[in-house]
């Protein structure tokens, strides 16, 4: 079964949970609610049902999710396949560029082949990969603004009398 992401944000602030409500709400077994609890999870008091304040509960998972977080480092980027931070074969990225500023870096892991994605913005192209070759392509624009419109476009289709 693969494992979903906990949102924190699901939990309400202003609301007190059971270790079932809490398993409940973030689809979860209740032994890992209760693992949580053994984490750090601070509960409102030691009474059987174990209460948590709901303010409590999502600055918990929330500083659990930020503690998991690993950034590339500048020259890399994370590639799904090995888990990590890989370099991008031979040096090259691709930069395809969007309507709005920002953009899609695309490379080959070293390691493995598989194709690996980033969005970034152009300005930031030097920091996230400094001393690479980066090729700036321009993105497609809408669809009426191409010099070939679509086959399905209004345009192309034969009039009937």
């Amino acid at each position: 079964m693969p494992r979903t992401r906990i949102d924190p944000r699901r939990a309400k602030l202003h609301r007190s949970y059971t270790v079932e409500e809490v398993a409940r709400l973030f689809g979860v077994h209740r032994n890992t609610a209760r693992a949580w609890m053994k984490a750090g999870l601070a509960a409102i008091d030691d009474a059987k049902p174990a209460l948590v304040q709901g303010v409590t509960l999502r600055a918990f998972l929330e500083a659990r999710r930020k503690a998991a977080r690993r950034p590339c480092p500048p020259g890399t980027l994370y590639c799904f396949k090995c888990r990590d931070g890989r370099a991008p074969a031979l040096g090259m990225v691709d930069f395809v560029t969007r309507e709005t500023g920002a953009g899609d870096l695309r490379a080959f892991c070293e390691v493995c082949g598989t194709v690996m994605h980033r969005r970034a913005k152009e300005a930031a192209l030097g920091a996230i990969l400094p001393g690479m070759a980066v090729r700036i392509m321009g993105g497609e624009g809408r669809i009426a603004e191409r010099p070939r419109p679509s086959l399905n476009c209004a345009e192309q289709r034969p009039q009937t009398p």
